[in-house]
């Protein structure tokens, strides 16, 4: 593919606008499916997109040979995701409002870096510690909404399932370094097993119903905007790249964007201590950022 630098940032600029109405997509949606239906119909509309994708640019021909040469870490990737992860997260954004769910789970960069140590042997060094404690700091602020003091929780369990999202989609990310077949063959290997997984849950739950026109839409939103086009999206930004580092960092646009689209359509009242929080999460990823760069 060739470079091109403007194409990269228009590209990565409409991946950040998508993910940054997901948080707002999230709570909608959940007031017309439980998180356990939200997953299901959400993963099918993004199963269905990335099928489409890889027929129409030829790759689904090698999404056998790719399954058939590492089925046991394709099983544990599809368990992680999309079932574990968004049934934790989406149970998160159903106990907490929207401001704190999302800007708690951009930590899992952080999180990240504390699996790398024991799973791949890294190192955590002093900048590491230093990204960390400005991160859950900023957790501490968000979560407590600034009476860090007293640790007075608004919703324990879903912070604690906010986090505990954010070890997952870290566990994903540490288990796919072993992988190396191409990204949206992965991802659609992925959805193809935790499908069934998350239909069994469901059966078990006996939690089936036919979802409302709403339901539909809210569900086929984030299962497009979350898991599926933005994804691609970003992909496709990467590889027009001149210069990854200086397109990456518009992630960083994403959570403020994110509060301005939970304030507008959901009528949350931003609260200081998010956005305090917020600057401290993302102090700590840049610090991240900046020293893996160099």
């Amino acid at each position: 593919m060739l470079k091109n630098q403007k194409h990269a940032i228009l590209y990565a600029l409409s991946a950040v606008f998508l993910w940054s109405t997901v948080a707002t997509a999230f709570k909608l949606a959940l007031m017309q499916l439980t998180p356990l239906q939200l997953v299901f119909y959400a993963s099918a509309f993004s199963w269905l997109f990335l099928a489409i994708f890889l027929l129409v640019n030829g790759d689904y021909q090698y999404v056998k040979t790719a399954f058939l040469s590492k089925p046991l870490l394709y099983l544990k990737l599809g368990v992680l995701n999309p079932f574990l992860y968004y049934l934790i997260l989406f149970k998160a954004y159903d106990l907490l409002p929207a401001q704190q769910a999302q800007a708690l789970n951009y930590t899992w960069a952080i999180a990240l870096s504390l699996l790398a140590v024991p799973m791949l042997g890294q190192r955590l060094r002093k900048t590491d510690i230093a990204a960390l404690m400005f991160a859950y700091l900023g957790v501490l602020i968000i979560s407590t909404k600034g009476q860090f003091t007293e640790l007075n929780f608004e919703s324990p369990l879903g912070v604690g399932l906010a986090l505990l999202s954010t070890l997952l989609w870290a566990l994903y990310w540490i288990f796919s370094t072993k992988n190396t077949d191409k990204p949206v063959i992965s991802l659609f290997i992925c959805f193809s097993i935790g499908l069934p997984f998350i239909a069994l849950v469901l059966s078990w739950q006996n939690a089936w119903q036919i979802p409302t026109v709403k339901a539909w839409l809210a569900a086929a939103y984030v299962g497009l905007f979350e898991m599926g086009i933005t994804f691609v999206l970003w992909l496709m930004a990467m590889k027009k790249a001149e210069n990854t580092a200086s397109v990456s960092n518009l992630i960083f646009i994403s959570p403020f964007l994110s509060l301005i689209f939970i304030f507008t359509f959901l009528g949350e009242a931003i609260h200081p201590a998010t956005i305090i929080g917020l600057g401290f999460i993302i102090c700590g990823l840049a610090i991240q950022k900046l020293i893996k760069s160099k």
